[in-house]
């Protein structure tokens, strides 16, 4: 008698509410249709301005230690001690540095000589820095060049990658 209880039921809510009840669709072994998961979008890492510095920084330490030579209080190293560091440091980080960026001088001038300028302009100041007895208008003919500057002309790193570019050297644990 059950049955015809639960069919007069499932009759009647269907007809007046369009929907079999929950109860008598689990005692018949129906289930609802589950909707299909929800394929997750795929995360593209946001990669920030200061990815590229950290990643510059990542392969000087790894190229020629600067980090580790940078952090390390050589007050209480001698001078020839010193020097002989640095010697190899520049070498290594000058073969790192031309092997991924291009650089080139903002001005191709002897340093101590006069480079002129357009006095009918300012000069842009993220290419040149005037210095010493400089007008109130900023306009001048020109002065000694102290400084060529540096401007890169190409970057050439390897791909990010999974990497924290937080993370610029790993701890290294030898295990014996």
């Amino acid at each position: 008698m059950s049955r015809i209880g639960s069919a007069f039921r499932s009759f009647f809510s269907i007809l007046f509410s369009g929907i079999l009840p929950e109860d008598i669709a689990l005692e018949f072994g129906y289930t609802k249709a589950q909707a299909a998961p929800v394929a997750r979008p795929v995360e593209i890492p946001k990669i920030k301005v200061s990815d590229g510095a950290l990643q510059m920084l990542q392969v000087l330490q790894r190229d020629s230690r600067l980090i580790d030579f940078l952090m390390e209080d050589i007050a209480s190293y001698a001078d020839d001690q010193i020097g002989a560091a640095v010697r190899s440091l520049h070498s290594d980080c000058r073969a790192t540095l031309s092997r991924h960026v291009t650089l080139a001088p903002v001005i191709d001038g002897v340093e101590g000589t006069f480079h002129k300028l357009d006095r009918t302009n300012t000069p842009d100041p993220n290419r040149i820095k005037l210095i010493g007895n400089v007008p109130a208008s900023g306009k001048t003919d020109g002065g000694t060049l102290r400084h060529r500057g540096w401007q890169v002309t190409s970057v050439n790193l390897p791909a990010l990658g999974k990497q924290d570019p937080a993370v610029l050297a790993p701890a290294e644990i030898e295990v014996s």
